[in-house]
């Protein structure tokens, strides 16, 4: 039976350069401004498709899917991937591929996934918080089922002797669908993938447990389709991610005697008819997103704020473990690991403190003491804080290259700039651009740091560091020069409150040139929060170092209300720490 849809062929070049393959099912009537993006199953490809689009129809939709890198046409060892994060990135440059190539705003984007699709699908959306109108998952594996005692640990333990280790599916055809050709055309599909990557099998729980706890991040009207009689993934786990989600549009349906491969049983007819209408209504209605200003006040981040700011009772269980925690730092770490001892002496949120993170050296007293400071340096935070400094540069370095390609001038402004390595690391990196700036911050001891790293830079004629109070939007507003690139890294994530914030950014967006550029940090999720709230103390004098974690669509909005539109984002492999990039509106309020 031919296709309804015959699908064309096509390439993009993902965020590293790799060219993926893909299937575009394309209207007949002539251009559309809306589309569906569909994300297969782990060991699939973007051909397996083709049923589900014809049954669909959604005729004056344009349909897409891709084959995942290390998936059917697409190049990369079967399989695998370094991390999930790779294939998140992929998923975020696919989708902006769509909508750039074929005049697709993203606000007119649905997308509709299935199992470890739904997973990179749902991480994509936590993390980037992109402007989509609707979210399909089938059957997310959140957490699949593994039928062998301590799995997870085990993969873990057998990474560290074998980094690179596969393994071959135990889900067989019979399991996924009780149709017989569906079974019959997978067993003979050359294209499937039969193993997957150790490494990728730990991080697809980690992912599912950061999924479920912070799904209240998520607010993209979404329908989470469930197979009643799955033996690979956990239903319980995806009805506490359906329950926990943020979205005020959501719906949940489970389809009784179904296995895992939701949309190729045999009344498949059921769970794309759901797809169908969910998708359709969405579209029928002017896309809303929930304002999130005043989420400092009434939202899940709060919340958990607050009960972090409250000291457990000096008698319960966490409560003595965290004492004893603190008093082993103190005691002990701090007199062995020169890391903790700048911690503690300066805080653990410090320029100081951010800067010896940044050059990842141990240094200790006795050989114990560099190992205990290689474990400290290694903490997954610290790994974040790293990545996120090579994320600024490379937003940074692509900035100035624009710029002076242009013909415009380079000048940067740096709110909170510590003691300014990841500012002055880009500019040397670019000898050939004559980029000047002037850097701030509000401690003094970070401003004599960085006076004295730009003078070992050799940039003392093009770059200035002065005292100056990042929330002071008067200040900001009466600077000489207005920048073309604005960096505000590291701050925000540090106060709670929304107004200072908000303040701060009304009076960059005055700073700043009408078209310059915005390059802020964000931290929408963290595994250690209440480890670091409860154990590590911050530079305001030695109180506990608590924040209050903003979602990515959080910061989004606080940054689009000063009148700037983000265009880029990078994130870290777990989503703790991102970095944007957004372009000042020549209609800014503030112009």
């Amino acid at each position: 039976m031919n296709p309804i849809r015959p699908a064309s062929e096509h390439r993009f070049r993902s965020w590293d350069g790799a060219e993926l393959f893909y299937r575009a099912w394309l209207p007949t009537a002539g251009a559309t401004t809306r589309a569906v993006i569909l994300f297969h199953r782990g060991h699939e490809h973007s051909g397996r498709w083709q049923d589900a689009v014809d049954q669909l129809g959604l005729a004056d939709f344009a349909l897409f899917a891709w084959d995942a890198r290390g998936h059917g046409r697409s190049p990369g060892e079967r399989g695998y991937a370094e991390h999930l994060g790779v294939l998140t990135r992929d998923v975020d440059a696919f989708v902006n591929h769509i909508s750039h190539c074929y005049g697709i705003p993203l606000a007119n984007v649905a997308v509709l996934a299935h199992s470890v699709g739904s997973v990179l699908v749902a991480h994509w959306v936590h993390d980037y918080a992109p402007p989509i109108r609707v979210m399909v998952l089938g059957s997310p594996a959140l957490r699949v089922r593994l039928y062998v005692p301590f799995a997870i640990p085990g993969l873990r333990l057998l990474l560290k002797f074998k980094p690179k280790a596969f393994v071959n599916s135990y889900v067989k055809a019979r399991l996924l669908t009780h149709d017989p050709a569906k079974i019959a055309s997978y067993d003979a599909d050359p294209l499937i993938t039969r193993c997957i990557a150790v490494n990728l099998l730990v991080d697809l729980f980690e992912a599912g447990r950061k999924l479920v706890a912070d799904a209240a991040a998520i607010t993209v009207p979404t329908l989470v389709l469930t197979s009643g009689a799955d033996w690979v993934v956990d239903q319980d786990v995806q009805r506490q991610f359906f329950e926990r989600l943020g979205s005020p549009v959501k719906e949940m349906h489970v389809y009784p005697g179904f296995f895992h491969d939701t949309f190729n049983e045999k009344d498949n007819h059921l769970p794309l008819g759901a797809a169908r209408r969910f998708i359709l209504d969405a579209f029928a209605q002017p896309r809303r997103e929930p304002a999130l200003l005043a989420a400092d006040r009434n939202s899940a981040t709060q919340r958990e704020y607050e009960i972090l700011v409250n000291p457990l009772p000096l008698w319960s269980f966490k409560g003595i473990g965290y004492a004893l925690t603190r008093f082993v730092l103190r005691s002990f770490g701090a007199r062995l690991s020169a890391g903790v001892a700048l911690g503690v002496r300066t805080g653990f949120d410090s320029g100081a403190t951010l800067d010896y993170v940044y050059r990842n050296q141990a240094q200790g007293w006795t050989a114990l003491g560099r190992m205990i400071d290689r474990q400290y340096l290694n903490a997954i935070g610290w790994r974040g804080i790293r990545l996120r400094k090579r994320h600024l540069e490379q937003l940074l370095r692509q900035v100035m290259v624009e710029l002076h390609a242009a013909g415009r001038p380079v000048h940067l402004l740096d709110l909170a700039a510590g003691h300014g390595r990841y500012v002055l690391d880009a500019v040397r990196d670019l000898p050939d651009i004559p980029a000047t700036g002037l850097l701030r911050d509000f401690s003094a001891a970070n401003v004599t740091a960085g006076r004295h790293l730009i003078a070992e830079y050799g940039l003392a004629q093009r770059f200035v560091f002065e005292p100056g109070d990042a929330f002071d939007p008067a200040s900001l507003a009466a600077l000489p020069h207005a920048a073309t690139i604005g960096i505000v890294s590291g701050l925000y994530e540090l106060f709670p409150a929304n107004d200072p914030v908000r303040a701060s950014l009304a009076g960059l967006a005055q700073a700043i040139a009408p078209d310059g550029y915005l390059l802020y940090t964000g931290q929408p999720w963290h595994p250690q929060i209440e480890f670091i709230a409860r154990t590590l103390t911050s530079h305001r004098n030695g109180a506990p170092w608590i924040m209050r974690r903003r979602t990515q669509q959080e910061m989004d909005q606080l940054v689009a209300e000063a009148g700037f539109e983000k265009i880029a984002q990078e994130a870290d492999s777990w989503g703790i720490f991102t970095v944007s990039l957004a372009r000042r509106r020549v209609e800014s309020p503030h112009a």
